[in-house]
């Protein structure tokens, strides 16, 4: 149990650090835009491209870490309101549709990402596929953190006290 926290842990550093660089190259890919129509009057078209392509990525990443930060909406109140017994029963519901939507993203996401490969993005000259990559790459991340919950006794420590997570 102690080799697969390691692992994990290390695959959220991994995967905070590569969304920090990418926040950091669209921030600069937007400044370098505003700079360019503002003082030298005209904008290259690839770094509109490339903001959107890094903002999708960076969101996807997001996503993906707000499952194993507990950040996503949950229905807290109304399971809080059930027996003991069926709050374990609706925690395992939950817990199978996360493993369940990261196998989703992962399996449709890398047909989209392989269907994709022979377009490119306009002004970036670089396949689709890079773009497209970012959903597989989250649903292995939502897949792990899905996994990881199982193991976990509630996905919330109390079902009445939602907010305090």
């Amino acid at each position: 149990m102690k080799t697969l926290k390691m692992v994990r842990d290390g695959l959220t550093r991994l995967q905070l650090g590569f969304s920090l660089i990418l926040l950091t190259l669209m921030t600069l890919s937007i400044i370098y835009q505003v700079f360019s129509r503002q003082v030298l009057g005209t904008a290259p078209a690839w770094t509109e491209q490339l903001s959107k392509l890094l903002f999708v990525w960076v969101s996807f990443m997001g996503i993906a870490y707000g499952f194993k930060a507990k950040l996503h909406i949950g229905v807290g109140l109304f399971v809080g309101m059930l027996p003991e017994k069926l709050q374990d029963v609706f925690d395992y519901i939950a817990k199978g549709l996360i493993i369940l939507f990261g196998v989703v993203l992962v399996y449709y996401g890398m047909e989209f990402t392989i269907l994709m490969n022979n377009s490119t993005i306009p002004g970036l000259g670089i396949t689709s596929s890079v773009l497209y990559a970012a959903i597989p790459v989250t649903g292995f991340f939502v897949l792990l953190y899905g996994v990881e919950l199982l193991f976990k006794k509630g996905l919330h420590e109390k079902y009445d006290d939602v907010s305090e997570e």
